[in-house]
C-alpha cells in the first residue's frame, strides 16, 4: 500500500512541492533570524557606545569620580585607568566578564597634596584644562554581566579618553541583549509553530489542485481498462474542455483508437477477403483432383495447373503484403526504370493485346524485385481492360523519376479512382475470377510505391482509356 501511494503522481507531486516549500522556508527563516539578531545586535552596540561616550565626555570634564552617577542597571559601567586598575564602577555591579577588566569594586585612587603653588593656582581662578574623548571606532565586545542580582548578556564598548586630572582612562558600558534575545525567540518559536501550519495547508492545497488535475487521467484509465476489458474498440475517452496537455492526451488517445479500429477492420475484412478470395481456387482444385482420381481419364490437368498458379500467385501476393505492412525496407540499390521495365516487358509472352514502349532513362533507389511487381501488376490490370494495346513510358523529370502504363480501354470512372487501391476491390465489370484477379494487385502496387517516397495515381489517357502514373524520387546526379 506505501509503495503503491509512493508510486502516485499526486502523492510525488505533493511531496515533492512539500520538500520544496520547506527548504525555502527554513532558509528564508534562517535569513530572517540572522538579519533580525544582526540588527538588535548592532542597536545594542549602538546603545553601549553612546552610554560609555556619555561617561567619558564626564571624565574628559573633570568630573570627580564620586559624582558619575553610574547606577543604571542598563548600562553597568566600568572606568578603568592607564595602569589597569579599576577606579569607578556601577554600584550594584557583582560581576562581570567580555571587558578584560574582571574587577567589579574600584580600588580608592589617592589624591596628591595640595602646595602653595596649587593654592595660588586656585586662589587665582585658574581652572584645569578639559580631557578629550577619543573619536576612534570603540572596540565593541560580547559578555555578560550580574547587577544587583540579575544575570543578563551585554554588548559592551570600550571608549578611550584622556583627562588633564585623571590621565589616561577607558570606559566600558554596556548594552543588554535581553531584546535582542526575546526577539530572536519570539520569531523563532512563530516559526516552529507557523512552518507546519503553512507547509500542512500547502500540502494539502496541492493534493486537492493535484487530485482535481489528474481527475480526467483517472476517467482515461478507467475508460481504458474498460475497452481493454470489452475488446470494443469503437468506444472513447472522455475528453475535457481544458485544452491543456491533459486534453491533448485524450485527443490524442482517441486518434490512436480510431486508428487501431481502423486497422483492426481492415485487417479482419483482409483476412475474411483472403479467405473468401482462396476458397474458390481450393474448391475447384480439390473437386479436379478428386474427380481425377476417381476417373482418371476425367482429370482437367491444365484447370488444376491454373488453379495450382492462381494459389500460388495469391499466396506471393498475401506474403508481399503482410511484409510491407511490417514496415519492410525497400533497400537502397539503384534501380533504371527504363532498364527494368525493358528487361520484364521482354519475358512476357502471353499478353492479350500488344505492349508499346517509350523508354527513356530514370534512375532510382530502391527494391528491384518491388519495383518490378508494380511494373508487373500494373501491365496485368492494363491487359485485362485494353481493347488494342498497352503502354509503358519511363522519363525523368526534375527530381522525380516517372513510369506510366496506359491502356485504350474504358478508363476509371473519376469516382472510383481511390477505391481501386483498395485491398481485395475490383469494380464490377472486372469481377470474374477467370479474368479479374484477387483485387491485391493495385494495392500492393500503391503500398510499394509509399515505401520508395512516391505515389501512384491514375487519371484519364490522352487517348482515352486509364494512365496509371508511378512517381519516384529521382536519383540525383
Amino acid at each position: 500500500m506505501t509503495k503503491r501511494f509512493f508510486s502516485s503522481v499526486r502523492a510525488r507531486a505533493t511531496i515533492g512541492a512539500s520538500l520544496v516549500v520547506a527548504v525555502a522556508l527554513v532558509a528564508a527563516g534562517a535569513a530572517v533570524l540572522l538579519s533580525l539578531r544582526a540588527n538588535l545586535t548592532d542597536q545594542a552596540s549602538g546603545q553601549a557606545e553612546s552610554a560609555a561616550r556619555g561617561v567619558a565626555s564626564r571624565l574628559a570634564a573633570n568630573e570627580p569620580y564620586d559624582n558619575l552617577d553610574l547606577d543604571d542597571e542598563e548600562h553597568p559601567v566600568q572606568v578603568v585607568d592607564g595602569d589597569g586598575r579599576l577606579v569607578a564602577a556601577t554600584e550594584d555591579l557583582q560581576r562581570i566578564s567580555g571587558t578584560g577588566v574582571a574587577a567589579v569594586k574600584p580600588r580608592p585612587v589617592a589624591t596628591p597634596p595640595k602646595g602653595d603653588d596649587d593654592d595660588d593656582d586656585v586662589s587665582q581662578g585658574d581652572a584645569p584644562e578639559l580631557g578629550e574623548v577619543s573619536d576612534d571606532e570603540p572596540r565593541v565586545t560580547s559578555g555578560s554581566a550580574t547587577v544587583d542580582g540579575e544575570t543578563q548578556d551585554y554588548r559592551f564598548a570600550a571608549v578611550e579618553v584622556n583627562s588633564e586630572t585623571k590621565g589616561d582612562l577607558t570606559v566600558h558600558a554596556g548594552a543588554s541583549l535581553a531584546a535582542q534575545q526575546s526577539a530572536v525567540s519570539t520569531a523563532l518559536t512563530s516559526m516552529l509553530i507557523g512552518f507546519p501550519l503553512l507547509l500542512a495547508v500547502i500540502a494539502l492545497v496541492t493534493w486537492l489542485v493535484t487530485r482535481r488535475a489528474l481527475r480526467p487521467v483517472d476517467a482515461i484509465t478507467t475508460e481504458m481498462a474498460a475497452i481493454t476489458a470489452s475488446e470494443d474498440l469503437a468506444r472513447r475517452v472522455p475528453e475535457p474542455d481544458t485544452h491543456d496537455e491533459i486534453a491533448r492526451l485524450a485527443t490524442t488517445t482517441n486518434e490512436t483508437l480510431a486508428a487501431l479500429q481502423t486497422s483492426v477492420e481492415r485487417q479482419r475484412r483482409f483476412v475474411a477477403d483472403a479467405s473468401h478470395e482462396l476458397r474458390s481456387p481450393i474448391a475447384s482444385l480439390r473437386t479436379q483432383l478428386e474427380v481425377g482420381a476417381a476417373h482418371p481419364e476425367l482429370l482437367d490437368v491444365d484447370g488444376a495447373v491454373e488453379d495450382t498458379v492462381r494459389l500460388q500467385e495469391l499466396a506471393a501476393d498475401l506474403l508481399l503484403l503482410a511484409r510491407l505492412d511490417a514496415g519492410e525496407k525497400p533497400g537502397g540499390g539503384q534501380v533504371d526504370l527504363a532498364a527494368l521495365a525493358r528487361e520484364e516487358l521482354s519475358q512476357r509472352t502471353r499478353d492479350r493485346v500488344d505492349v508499346r514502349m517509350d523508354l527513356r532513362n530514370a534512375d532510382v533507389t530502391g527494391s528491384r524485385g518491388q519495383l518490378a511487381r508494380v511494373l508487373g501488376n500494373l501491365v496485368n490490370n492494363a491487359q485485362r481492360h485494353a481493347r488494342s494495346h498497352v503502354t509503358v513510358a519511363t522519363r525523368a523529370e526534375g527530381a522525380w523519376a516517372v513510369l506510366e502504363v496506359s491502356d485504350d480501354g474504358d478508363g476509371v470512372p473519376e469516382g472510383e479512382r481511390d477505391r481501386i487501391f483498395e485491398r481485395f476491390v475490383r469494380l464490377d465489370d472486372a469481377r470474374t475470377r477467370d479474368d479479374g484477379g484477387a483485387g491485391l494487385g493495385l494495392a500492393i502496387a500503391r503500398d510499394v510505391a509509399a515505401r520508395h517516397g512516391g505515389t501512384l495515381t491514375v487519371k484519364e489517357a490522352p487517348g482515352g482509356g486509364a494512365l496509371f502514373e508511378l512517381r519516384v524520387p529521382a536519383v540525383t546526379r
